[in-house]
């Protein structure tokens, strides 16, 4: 069994359903924004034999995973070593709109760590195996998990875990991390795992799975600065497609989920000033919801694949061009 065989790629289908409108059609081109080990693009690629599929992904491990996966389709994909929020110029690059250069008729979002970087220990990213605490998803630059537990301020600790892991006990563990780091280097994962553990009242331990999961949450978060790029992003995106294009995000925490909503949910309401007799047309909604709120997966579909549980999917199309967020 390969690799790819043991990653499922979540909602694959349902996401399918939703692009169908917009990019089962010649010249189609569908943006991958969040390419992983390719289960998406290559479903999509499968289902829509006329599609082009562009892969983006910060980690080289990924992009090089999926470039061999995908070999098959010959020039109907290509991978892009890219951060999603410069989707503005993979789009510009790669889009074949008739009407509006530059803009594509899907984007995917699949959010959040992917099922290969939890899986090889040596990324740091899983709270359930010791590993040098790197979360880095480009592991080519930028500073590691233990780099910021070195280095940052107990305040700025306190913050991080409080706003990306929304830890309730966020002072004890950011007070503790300061405490050990003067003792020696918090540089493994199962170091870091026993220090939230013993920080913790007793009933906190007992309760909601591992301790720890919220702390490693956050670390990633700020590592890659997820919030940040995700925030730059879904405008861009949203930008980036033709008029007619949809775009699907799959979130997995409420963080990611209500950018998601806020950035949607902007673009489906009219602009026009409170009382104003008649609507102009660039008042009117750019954005159609295609979701009723945020789907989650079915009870078949946690029992296939676990990583579905915690979903949130949320769509819409775009109806004029005009600013869509």
């Amino acid at each position: 069994m390969t690799s790819h065989d043991r990653h499922l790629p979540v909602l694959a289908q349902r996401c399918l359903d939703l692009l169908e409108p917009a990019v089962n059609s010649p010249g189609a081109v569908l943006i991958d924004a969040t390419l992983g080990l390719g289960g998406h693009a290559e479903a999509a690629l499968r289902r829509f034999e006329q599609l082009r599929v562009i892969g983006i992904d910060r980690d080289p491990a990924a992009i090089a995973a999926a470039q061999v996966r995908l070999a098959e389709f010959g020039d109907r994909f290509c991978a892009v070593h890219a951060v999603y929020d410069e989707i503005a110029a993979v789009a510009a690059t790669y889009g074949t709109s008739a009407h509006a250069p530059g803009r594509v008729q899907g984007i995917l979002f699949d959010l959040g760590v992917s099922s290969m970087q939890l899986d090889e220990a040596e990324r740091g990213f899983s709270y359930a195996q010791d590993a040098p605490l790197d979360m880095r998803m480009d592991q080519s630059t930028g500073p590691t998990a233990a780099d910021l537990l070195a280095h940052e301020s107990e305040a700025d600790l306190r913050r991080i875990l409080y706003q990306y892991g929304e830890e309730k006990f966020a002072p004890r563990i950011a007070g503790a991390i300061v405490r050990a780091r003067a003792q020696e280097p918090i540089t493994r994962s199962g170091q870091l795992v026993q220090l939230v553990r013993e920080n913790i009242p007793h009933a906190a331990r007992r309760t909601g799975g591992n301790p720890a999961k919220r702390t490693f949450q956050a670390l990633r978060i700020a590592v890659n600065a997820e919030l940040d790029v995700l925030a730059r992003a879904l405008p861009a995106a949203l930008d980036a497609l033709a008029v007619g294009g949809r775009i699907v995000v799959e979130s997995y925490q409420s963080l990611e989920d209500r950018l998601v909503k806020q950035a949607l949910a902007a673009g489906a309401r009219s602009s026009a000033p409170v009382g104003l007799p008649v609507t102009l047309p660039e008042h009117e909604p750019s954005l159609r919801l295609l979701t009723r709120g945020a789907e989650r997966a079915d009870e078949d579909e946690v029992t296939r694949n676990p990583r579905s549980a915690s979903v949130r999917v949320r769509a819409a199309e775009r109806l004029r061009e005009g600013s869509p967020a």
